[in-house]
């Protein structure tokens, strides 16, 4: 289920073969690559691109992935990774995932990433103040 007390964004694509096993449904490695696709668009869509994230010498760096296969996809379905911050702190953000068909909403996956923030020299960081408000400024895009 989305939560209604945050921003959640949006991402539909088509499942590609590549992603794939041998019987054409999605490998579960794909859906952590999924994930990651959700986190870009979410921030993205919040205004602050990870690629400048990046540029400004920050990184999230994955601590922790979870994952529950509900429905296994197919090639060429249509999904929908739906995206929110479910927790935030000083150094760390979390992220939850819920990835559904494109057109009927049936669930498929449910996940939660966890980051630290570090520096290029992998020493830890606060997450800038601009990320963090996303906690409190839930629903605002």
């Amino acid at each position: 289920m989305l939560p209604t007390d945050r921003y959640v964004s949006e991402t539909t694509f088509h499942v590609r073969y590549a992603e794939t096993d041998a019987m054409r449904i999605v490998h579960h490695s794909s859906y952590i690559v999924y994930f990651e696709e959700g986190r870009s668009a979410y921030t993205r869509d919040r205004g602050q691109d990870y690629a400048n994230f990046e540029r400004n010498g920050l990184f999230l760096a994955v601590t922790e992935v979870n994952a529950r296969y509900i429905k296994p996809a197919t090639y060429g379905q249509r999904l929908t990774i739906c995206t929110w911050i479910e927790n935030v702190k000083s150094r760390g953000i979390e992220f939850a995932y819920l990835i559904v068909d494109a057109d009927t909403r049936e669930k498929h996956v449910e996940g939660r990433t966890r980051h630290v923030c570090v520096d290029r020299e992998g020493r830890v960081r606060h997450i800038p103040d601009e990320w963090r408000v996303w906690a409190v400024d839930h629903k605002s895009q």
